[in-house]
């Protein structure tokens, strides 16, 4: 496909972003920082220039010279055109170090003048850009950039290649970006050197291709256009973006079914080809770009008498080619039926779906052809969309089922039954399901500005709230009027009641009101005779309660689960289903909430139900983390906030997840930003419920990577927003010990042993085995810290032991590291061994360097023993004492590290807080001090 200069990416993109070539435009510039060559090689439009200009400027710097040509198509036939633009403006600086033979060819063949030509003068020129290039890198790296290889005239390519094969260990690099339209890119390496690594840039993901699309400033797209974008422009960034800016220049939006608009620029690709056809051709190609699987034979039964060699005739012509397994015939590219679709008349699009709608072997693209052949209201072209949308839910596809109710709204008349706005409001439900938030959003406002009827716009409303997530402060005045709209009708009121209940949780913080809402709702809700909202209602107070410790989670829960059921409740991500695999988890049942939540995922997989897959998603992903399979745990994790970011579902629950994933199996930096990024969105929707577990995520990270004071600063505001929250169960957060281990290792005991103690009479009243297994651990920590090492090395071994034996993988491992970490410190060096291979088969990579780490590292003194505290330093923290007094008796910042079993870094904290409150300015200050309290 031949793709017009003037359709580069627009200058405005800026080179430091390289949307979705993050690990290509890494080996690249590896492999230049090396002192390498690369190659970027893929299809017109899929971002090599972009590319191109990130490596060239992150590098150009570091050269002392750089060389650029970019060849145009036109200009490919004029000989030594590309040398000229390389090297015509260095020529005067080394022209009098080339040998005069090789000096007057090459400045013949740049300038122009006399005859220059490579059958004439070829090894002097092939020698002059060899030594040119040297003569360059002699006073400094230099860099080759060359864009468009592909229209690198002959001769210059030749004289190119030529010097790369032979430039050996001088500084030269070269960076070349070539089009190759499914042809090999071999042939173009030979203007590169011999080791040029060579790049496939392949299409964009749709994940990617949002990125770019909001980074270009297409923002606020709706999901389903970019999913359409994605799947038009075949991954491909130019032709993305293009699509985005025709969108953003439309005043007016496509409607269901109708196909994105095709900007002039787009369809000037493929349109001269298109020319080439006849007219019957042209109408076959049409049928086949409407269809969605189309075949010969189909086209045949669309009264396509002649399809053989019309379609063969546009595969000659680069239009369309045939599965080479299959009858489908495919377009060379989506854009190709996009643009003949775009460019067709409206009435031969409606003659072209006409044929299709009764020929089509599905009953759902049969409906589809018909509403689209169909202008105006008709009530039987609605109820056989209403039909096909009902057998599109049932297959499991949401999506579909909404865009055909859509279809059927607009066919049905004002006072048809089901009315047109109780279509688009089951358009709304389906879109919600399928994760197509911003188009239910935009359903639901459209249907509140046209009715008056009190349960649509109550189901409008509710859709509204939904579509909110968690940032429910921003619908926060749609309750009043919504409550309004319900009036008395105790149906509506639960619909109304059940949101409050969400309200209640994740803008008050309010357990107590929450679970009176939720069981209110739930009592209007079986006044009504709505099983489908009392069941959502009480799974939804049963997981209250179980957040709450509260002694009727279990009863509830059996309450949920009664018979009859709903097939829509039972695998919601608010059913009891969901209640109860909480409840197995807190438990520390593992394996019977691993067969639970998978089987609710499989099922949800099956209906199509995004919404749900992505809290079940993140549900698999914990219990493999408590189990210790880190690796599972963190593809599971990072699957579920690709999925989230793509529909908008529960971003913040996913990168809290995902954080935690990564600091057991994966990058502690990762863990770190995604943490922090979920604290900051969540306390920007002043949802209170993740605040507390976002800082979570944090704090544990923070003490991962070893930054203790951080992490017991996130870590005892989780105490802090959790305790206003009225959260007393400790399997929900799981962040006690954490916090209790970083105040061991910053030296605050007293406040370590209060966190263990209120912990654990919690998790004694709730039988959370192994929250209590964790706090031995944490308490033998801080045993070991006070110096009773027989009863912290007892306590220890206790809880490795159980850990295992709940089937916890990582926190066993954690035990282990702690019990050799404490043998050494008591005995001397001691074997790391059964920590690193516990951590190694959970695939624990962050905590197998903390291994690797202590194994290098001797520590200088035994065990940290009980210090004596000189009187007068009454006004220092319980850490801070101690530093104070082991300094009074001469230790080296190093020697109090070992003493008290915390690092250098902690101490020289500790020693600035002591200058500062006792109005100091050094550790001779300290001595000073001691000797004077000493002779008095």
């Amino acid at each position: 496909m031949t793709v017009r200069r003037d359709f580069k990416e627009p200058a405005r993109c800026r080179p430091d972003q390289v949307i979705g070539r993050e690990e290509l435009f890494t080996a690249a510039r590896e492999q230049l920082g090396r002192g390498g060559s690369v190659l970027l090689h893929g299809p017109a439009g899929i971002g090599k220039s972009t590319v191109l200009r990130a490596l060239a400027e992150e590098y150009g710097g570091a050269a002392r010279t750089v060389l650029r040509c970019s060849p145009t198509e036109s200009e490919s036939h004029l000989p030594f055109l590309a040398l000229a633009d390389l090297l015509g403006l260095v020529l005067d600086e080394v022209s009098e170090r080339l040998p005069a033979a090789q000096r007057t060819s090459l400045e013949a063949a740049l300038t122009g003048r006399g005859e220059s030509t490579l059958q004439r003068d070829g090894l002097a020129l092939r020698l002059a850009v060899l030594s040119t290039l040297r003569a360059l890198a002699d006073t400094g790296p230099v860099l080759v950039v060359a864009d468009d290889l592909q229209w690198l005239d002959p001769a210059s390519a030749e004289l190119l290649g030529f010097a790369a094969r032979r430039l050996g260990d001088t500084p030269v690099r070269m960076l070349f970006a070539v089009r190759t339209e499914g042809e090999e890119y071999d042939r173009h390496l030979r203007a590169s050197p011999p080791d040029t690594l060579a790049v496939r840039l392949g299409p964009l993901s749709r994940a990617q291709m949002s990125a770019l699309l909001d980074h270009r400033g297409y923002t606020g797209l709706p999901r389903s256009t970019v999913r359409d974008i994605h799947r038009t422009s075949g991954g491909n960034a130019l032709f993305a973006l293009e699509l985005g800016r025709a969108l953003a220049e439309n005043p007016t939006p496509p409607r269901p079914g109708e196909p994105l608009p095709v900007p002039t620029s787009l369809r000037a690709l493929v349109l001269n080809r298109l020319e080439m056809l006849s007219d019957q051709a042209r109408r076959t190609l049409l049928v086949a770009s409407a269809g969605a699987r189309p075949t010969l034979a189909l086209l045949h039964a669309a009264g396509r008498d002649d399809a053989e060699a019309e379609t063969a005739q546009a595969a000659e012509l680069g239009l369309l080619a045939t599965e080479p397994e299959g009858p489908a015939l495919r377009f060379a590219h989506p854009m190709i039926s996009a643009a003949l679709y775009a460019e067709a008349p409206a009435q031969e699009r409606r003659a072209a779906h006409a044929a299709l709608s009764t020929v089509a072997s599905d009953p759902i693209e049969r409906a589809r052809h018909l509403a689209l052949a169909t202008t105006g209201t008709d009530p039987e072209v609605a109820a056989r969309l209403a039909g096909a949308a009902t057998l599109a839910r049932d297959r499991g596809a949401p999506s579909v089922a909404a865009q055909l109710s859509l279809l059927a709204a607009r066919h049905t008349p004002a006072d048809g039954s089901p009315g047109p706005d109780v279509l688009r409001l089951t358009a709304v439900e389906d879109a919600i399901t399928a994760g197509e938030l911003d188009l239910a959003r935009d359903i639901a406002r459209e249907v509140l500005a046209r009715t008056a009827v009190p349960a649509e716009r109550v189901r409008a409303w509710i859709a509204v709230i939904e579509t909110a997530g968690h940032a429910m402060t921003e619908v926060d005045s749609i309750f009043p009027q919504a409550l309004a709209d319900a009036g008395e009708d105790p149906e509506l009121l639960a619909l109304v009641h059940y949101q409050l209940t969400w309200r209640a949780l994740l803008v008050e913080g309010d357990f107590d009101e929450a679970r009176e809402e939720a069981g209110y709702a739930a009592e209007l809700a079986a006044r009504a005779g709505d099983r489908y909202t009392e069941l959502l209602a009480l799974a939804l107070k049963a997981q209250i309660e179980t957040l709450m410790g509260h002694a009727d989670a279990p009863a509830t829960i059996r309450r949920a689960l009664e018979e009859p059921q709903d097939p829509r409740v039972a695998c919601h991500h608010n059913g009891a289903g969901y209640s109860r695999f909480r409840w197995l988890i807190m438990s520390d049942q593992l394996p019977e909430a691993r067969a639970a939540v998978t089987a609710l995922l499989r099922e949800v997989r099956r209906h199509g139900w995004v919404e749900s897959e992505v809290h079940f998603l993140r549900g698999v992903a914990e219990t493999e983390l408590h189990s210790g399979h880190c690796g599972r745990a963190l593809d599971l994790a990072r699957e579920s906030l690709r999925l989230a970011r793509d529909t908008g579902i529960g971003e913040v629950a996913s990168a809290v997840l995902t954080s935690l994933a990564e600091a057991a199996g994966g990058e502690v930096d990762r863990a770190l930003a995604l943490a922090r990024e979920a604290v900051e969105h969540a306390e920007e929707v002043g949802d209170q419920m993740y605040v507390s577990r976002a800082l979570a995520a944090l704090g544990h990270a923070q003490l991962v990577a070893g930054d203790t004071e951080a992490a017991v600063r996130s870590l005892r505001r989780v105490r802090e927003v959790e305790h206003g929250l009225g959260i007393t169960d400790p399997a929900r957060g799981r962040w006690h010990g954490d916090l209790a281990e970083a105040l061991v290792r910053g030296g605050e005991f007293a406040e370590a042993q209060d966190v263990i103690d209120v912990t654990r009479e919690h998790a004694l009243r709730l039988d959370r085995e192994s929250v209590l297994a964790v706090l031995d651990r944490a308490e033998a920590l801080v045993r070991a810290a006070r110096g009773e090492q027989e009863a912290a090395l007892a306590q220890l071994t206790s809880a490795q032991y159980r850990l295992g034996k709940l089937g916890y993988g990582l926190e066993e491992a954690r035990a282990a590291f702690a019990l050799a970490q404490l043998r050494t410190a008591a005995a001397g060096p001691t074997s790391y061994d059964e920590a690193a291979r516990l951590f190694r088969r959970c695939r624990a990579l962050p905590w197998l360097r903390q291994v690797e780490a202590a194994t290098a590292t001797r520590p200088a003194e035994p065990a940290p023993a009980p210090v004596a505290v000189p009187d007068g330093l009454d006004g220092l923290a319980s850490m801070e004492r101690q530093v104070a007094a082991l300094v009074m008796e001469g230790a080296t910042n190093r020697e109090i590290a070992a003493r008290l079993f915390i690092s250098v870094k902690t101490v020289e904290a500790t020693l600035t807080r002591v200058y500062r409150k006792l109005g100091i300015r050094s550790r001779v200050d300290i001595v000073r001090l001691a000797a004077g309290r000493r002779t008095t």
